[in-house]
C-alpha cells in the first residue's frame, strides 16, 4: 500500500480542548494507527490555522488535512477581505457547511475548532456530517476521549488559566495513553490567547509543565 493510502486511513487518538480565563488550550497525542498496527509516532494532530485559531484532528488523516488546507485558505482570504481574523464560530460554521455538503461521501473526521474572538475564547467540536456543538468548559474526541474526560471532569474549575490547562491536558493525555492503545508516544499542546498562538512539544512542553 502506498503512502497516500496509508495517510487516508490512519486513525485513533485523543484530542482535548479547554476554555480558560485568559484563552483556550488544545492538545493531542502523536500516535496514528491502522487497526492494531502503529503506523507512526509522529502524527501531527494539532494545527495552527491563524494567530487566533487552531484545530485538532481525529479520524482519517488525509480527510482532516484536506479540511485544514481549506480552512487555512479561507481564513487568510477572510482576513484580507474583512481586515480582521476569522472567528472560531465562523470557522466552525464554514466547516459545518463543507461537511454537510459532502455527507454522501463524508470526511471521516472528528474535529475540535478553538480560538479567540477578540477577548472571548470559543470552543467547538464537530462530527463527520457537519454537526457542531459549542462547549463552554471543555471537550474531547477520539478513541481515548472517555478516559481523558474522566480526569478533566475532576480537575476543571472556573477561572482556570491557560498555564494550568496546559498541565491538566498533558495529564489527561498521559492517562489516555496508558489505557487506549491507539493513543500514545508524545503530545503537542497549544495555548491561544489574545497575544497569539503558542505551541508546546518536546523540551518546550517539559519546560511549560515544570513552570519554567
Amino acid at each position: 500500500m502506498d503512502n497516500i493510502s496509508y495517510s487516508k486511513i490512519m486513525k485513533g487518538t485523543t484530542t482535548v480542548g479547554m476554555i480558560c480565563s485568559d484563552g483556550i488550550v488544545i492538545g493531542a497525542d502523536t500516535r496514528a494507527t491502522m487497526d492494531t498496527f502503529i503506523s507512526t509516532s509522529e502524527a501531527k494532530k494539532v494545527w495552527k490555522i491563524s494567530d487566533n485559531l487552531g484545530m485538532t484532528i481525529a479520524g482519517a488523516v488525509g480527510d482532516a488535512q484536506e479540511l485544514i488546507r481549506i480552512i487555512k485558505a479561507q481564513s487568510d482570504l477572510y482576513k484580507m477581505n474583512e481586515g480582521r481574523p476569522m472567528s472560531p464560530k465562523a470557522a466552525a460554521s464554514l466547516l459545518s457547511i463543507i461537511l454537510q455538503e459532502n455527507k454522501m461521501m463524508p470526511f471521516y473526521v472528528q474535529l475540535i475548532v478553538a480560538g479567540m474572538d477578540g477577548d472571548v475564547p470559543q470552543l467547538y467540536d464537530m462530527d463527520p456530517l457537519g454537526g457542531y456543538t459549542e462547549n463552554t468548559k471543555f471537550t474531547a474526541t477520539g478513541s481515548g476521549s472517555l478516559t481523558a474526560l474522566g480526569y478533566i471532569e475532576d480537575m476543571y474549575k472556573k477561572g482556570l488559566t491557560t498555564k494550568e490547562a496546559v498541565k491538566g491536558i498533558a495529564r489527561a493525555l498521559s492517562i489516555a495513553m496508558r489505557r487506549d492503545s491507539a493513543t500514545g508516544d508524545n503530545m503537542i499542546i497549544a495555548a491561544i490567547t489574545k497575544e497569539g498562538y503558542a505551541e508546546y512539544a518536546g523540551k518546550d512542553l517539559e519546560k511549560a509543565l515544570a513552570g519554567k
